[in-house]
């Protein structure tokens, strides 16, 4: 009987595997860390090998975990940290260079370069983004263009190209099956937002062969099948793919025009559903394809930040003020505020709505009195910021205010955060019972395609509240705070 949907949910710092059953109930739950590699200032990669062997131990470990037969999963789902871009051998599966990270800054100079020649207009018309290095298209240029003999090989088409969703698939099933699905294409800088195609326009400006592509598909239909894959049976469906923020929208239930979720992982992003109507952004949102299943395509604006726990990781790795992540919370309620810091962590660029890849992060306002709980304190403060900085625009976008926002990933289990973010914000905060909503959308994308789950109606009705954070503090309370931040943001 297969009765259980595996979520692979392969993010930026690592893999984390989920079985649950048709209840959701969580049968087993397993999170390996894999390797970040900094060769230069601005820059970030990963080792493709090196995900794909924590891929393998994580899935190993989540059955051997929950005790349960393989054999009773019946469709695995995948999510994945999106823009990452990885080129790899046909023949052989190994890539030709360590994947580029989308948080990657180095190819800000060819950003600006196009700019100047005019494209960035015609280049958001037909994706919803901006010229940014955040996208895959620029960073797929600077690999052929900077990896010997690269160039002709992709043009023979020995080579390929995927995010991180195309790769896993690529390698679950075999070396057999090339896909992508429309919401990972939709943040490559390739795709037109209203055909769901690769467009050839759009390949010629990058000069990317359309050799490389892989073939876009929709979110939820089986794709191939597992193939030689250690602990698990020949023939699993792999039938659903989401890029991890679309993903946990699906996952957060937001099926309806309107609803918003914010997701706070590495980078923090706030996506709405749009519905069919695709949002052109005039306030520097993004325009971004949500899903597709079957004929039917569903839109969403989207901010991004691109970072957020990674601020309290730095308070951890870089400050060495925390031995671990999660004593962050303790550490800044232990001041009243932040005594006046203000933290903008623009480590690698400011995103939406600023788009300034060349800001860095500063931390103002110190003074002989400032200990580390108020630099802890601004820490999860600036977090906030960056998402107050979203809403604003995207509610000029709309036209109307939001309700109700929708929280999810680690760091919405730090009640400070969450209770600084409802009064920034002026909404309410949902956070749900299960927090795993990005590796809950994959599940819900792979059972729907298999059956585990009839429609989105019953999806809808297994959504469950855990908390709501209500705004507490008064207007000119918040004022101050903003009126801070946005002279801060200036300087960065």
């Amino acid at each position: 009987m297969r009765d259980i949907v595996m979520s692979i949910d392969e993010g930026t710092t690592g893999v984390t595997v989920v079985l649950l059953d048709r209840s959701l109930n969580l049968l087993g739950k397993v999170n390996n860390e894999f390797p970040q590699y900094y060769p230069q200032p601005g820059w970030v990669e990963h080792s493709a090998e090196e995900i794909w062997a924590c891929t393998l131990k994580t899935i190993d470990e989540t059955i051997r975990l929950a005790d349960v037969d393989p054999g009773r999963i019946a469709a695995i789902g995948i999510t994945n940290q999106r823009e990452t871009t990885v080129l790899w051998d046909r023949a052989t599966g190994h890539s030709v260079h360590k994947a580029i990270v989308w948080q990657d800054r180095r190819t800000a100079p060819l950003c600006e370069r196009l700019k100047k020649k005019g494209l960035e207009a015609k280049v958001k018309k037909k994706t919803g983004l901006v010229l940014d290095p955040y996208f895959s298209g620029t960073k797929i240029q600077w690999l052929l263009d900077h990896v010997s003999g690269l160039r002709p090989r992709a043009k023979a088409g020995e080579i390929a190209f995927g995010t991180m969703d195309s790769y896993l698939v690529y390698q679950l099933s075999g070396g057999k099956i090339h896909v992508t699905d429309v919401s990972n294409a939709s943040r490559t800088l390739l795709m037109n937002l209203e055909t769901l195609s690769w467009d050839p326009e759009l390949l010629k400006i990058f000069q990317i062969p359309a050799t490389l592509l892989p073939e876009i598909k929709t979110c939820s239909e089986i794709y191939g099948y597992t193939k030689n894959i250690p602990g698990l049976p020949d023939g699993i469906p792999i039938a659903g793919m989401a890029g991890d923020q679309q993903s946990a929208l699906f996952g957060q239930a937001c099926f309806t025009a309107g609803e918003a979720k914010c997701t706070y992982g590495t980078g923090s992003f706030l996506l709405m559903n749009t519905g069919k109507k695709l949002v052109r952004s005039r306030a520097g949102m993004l325009t971004t394809v949500a899903w597709k299943l079957g004929n039917e395509v569903c839109y969403a604006l989207e901010g991004s930040a691109f970072i957020a726990g990674a601020a309290v990781q730095w308070l951890r790795d870089g400050l060495k003020v925390l031995h671990k992540s999660s004593e962050v919370e303790a550490l800044a309620a232990s001041v009243p505020d932040s005594g006046g810091v203000t933290f903008v962590p623009a480590f690698v660029g400011l995103g939406a709505p600023h788009w300034r890849p060349n800001a860095r992060g500063i931390i103002s306002g110190i003074t002989r009195g400032t200990t580390t709980a108020h630099i802890a304190r601004a820490t999860l403060e600036g977090i906030a910021f960056l998402q107050y900085d979203i809403l604003q625009a995207m509610q000029r976008d709309l036209g109307k205010k939001l309700k109700v926002l929708k929280v999810d990933g680690g760091a919405s289990v730090n009640e400070l955060l969450m209770q600084f973010q409802s009064d920034l914000l002026g909404v309410d905060l949902v956070r749900p019972k299960m927090i795993e909503t990005t590796a809950l959308g994959a599940a819900f994308l792979a059972g729907l395609a298999v059956g585990v789950w009839k429609d989105q109606k019953e999806i809808a009705s297994s959504w469950l509240e855990d908390r709501r954070f209500r705004p507490l503090q008064g207007k000119k309370q918040i004022a101050a705070h903003v009126a801070r931040w946005q002279e801060a943001v200036k300087r960065a």
